[in-house]
C-alpha cells in the first residue's frame, strides 16, 4: 500500500513540474504577444504621421 502512495506522489510530483512549465511557456507566449501587438500598434501610428506630415509639407 505503501508503494502505491509513493508512486502517486511521485506521479502528481511530475504533473505539478508539467503545470509550472506550462504556466511559465504561457506567460512568456503571452507577453511576447503584447510586445508584437504594441509593435504593430506603433508601426501603424509611425505610417499614419509620416503619411500626413508628408501630404502637409508636399503642399
Amino acid at each position: 500500500m505503501d508503494e502505491r502512495f509513493a508512486k502517486l506522489e511521485v506521479r502528481l510530483q511530475h504533473i505539478e513540474d508539467n503545470a509550472e512549465k506550462f504556466n511559465d511557456r504561457f506567460a512568456n507566449y503571452q507577453q511576447a504577444t503584447q510586445w508584437v501587438i504594441q509593435l504593430a500598434f506603433t508601426l501603424i501610428a509611425s505610417a499614419t504621421v509620416t503619411v500626413i506630415v508628408t501630404s502637409v509639407l508636399r503642399r
